[in-house]
């Protein structure tokens, strides 16, 4: 019975493992760094799938889902065909071409409905773009 009594009083029989506080504290850097690492800046985008069809005869479609961290007045857009967050009031107005979605050296036009735009390439060759 006194073997029993002394362990009880022991100090360094604590619930948690005893280690160097290096180590505590490595460990806690390495969950922070894991947890900004799934994060995106404010304001930025990143490209998460992109499927492209060219089944068709002079034709490919292309569907890409992005996934935006957009500050406040701001909403997942494209711009300079990327990605981007843009101003809520061009998409809610469906101005397309003001968040300028086009290369440089394309012209913006909307689509009749107002449900896209179209990029014009100079030699002619022409995207076409739906919003969802």
């Amino acid at each position: 019975m006194a073997s029993v009594s002394r362990l009880g009083r022991r100090k360094d029989a604590s619930r948690w493992p005893r280690m160097s506080s290096s180590f505590w504290a490595v460990l806690l850097l390495t969950a922070l760094l894991l947890l900004y690492c799934g994060q995106l800046a404010a304001g930025t985008c990143e490209i998460v799938t992109l499927d492209r069809d060219s089944s068709q005869p002079r034709r490919t479609i292309a569907r890409q889902t992005a996934r935006c961290a957009c500050k406040k007045g701001q909403i997942a857009g494209t711009t300079r065909a990327r990605p981007a967050c843009v101003d809520a009031g061009i998409v809610r107005k469906k101005q397309w071409c003001e968040m300028v979605p086009c290369l440089e050296d394309e012209g913006c036009d909307l689509l009749v409905n107002r449900s896209g735009w179209t990029c014009t390439q100079p030699g002619g060759r022409v995207k076409t773009t739906t919003a969802l």
